[in-house]
């Protein structure tokens, strides 16, 4: 499936990282999805749009269990290379169907979107990833999506309105990784939402 990311030719896979390795070298902190994440203490994470592993393997480093997952073999490759014994899938968010070893659904207690990946998706499968990704949460498990906002990428009320029809329930709201409060008209939003249990 054609995305915006492939559409918009992306970025190098062999240079994806430079820019992370620059602001470290700098003395940045690079690794701000990772702590975010970590707060909820997850036991499994998924990283959906994973891309070349940045926050799979610090979350790894972390002694989280990830598995990966992207669309684009290119940034999966460098994953691979960096860590070949963790699991990094290739896959469509629209379409994901993770099974255990005797085929039951796999679930996770947090699923991540870090990088953008909202908006990347192929125009129109916004609602069909969300759903996708809710059926690997269960009852209770958190998904944190966050991106970039403003021009004609996706807004905050339609995302709002596509994951509650996945039965996800909006539970907090940031506008950096950091937990900057979220200021309407800003132009980035952390959402934390969780899948609604049974009654």
């Amino acid at each position: 499936m054609t995305t915006r990311w492939s559409e918009s030719g992306g970025r190098r896979a062999d240079g994806y990282d430079d820019r992370w390795r620059a602001l470290e070298a700098e003395g940045k902190a690079i690794h701000g999805e990772a702590d975010f994440v970590a707060r909820w203490e997850p036991a499994t994470v998924l990283d959906a749009g994973c891309g070349t592993g940045r926050v799979a393997l610090e979350l790894h480093r972390r002694g989280i269990e990830v598995v990966g997952v992207d669309a684009d073999p290119a940034m999966l490759a460098v994953a691979r290379e960096k860590a070949p014994d963790l699991p990094w899938l290739d896959a469509d968010l629209a379409r994901l169907d993770l099974r255990d070893a005797v085929g039951s659904p796999r679930t996770f207690d947090l699923i991540v979107l870090a990088g953008n990946v909202m908006i990347f998706l192929a125009p129109g499968t916004e609602g069909e990833v969300l759903q996708r990704l809710a059926a690997h949460l269960p009852p209770g498990g958190t998904l944190v999506a966050g991106f970039q906002l403003g021009g004609s990428r996706l807004t905050l009320d339609r995302y709002d309105e596509l994951a509650a029809a996945a039965g996800l329930h909006l539970a907090e709201r940031y506008g950096t990784w950091e937990r900057a409060p979220f200021e309407p008209g800003g132009d980035y939003a952390v959402s934390v939402s969780t899948l609604r249990r049974d009654p």
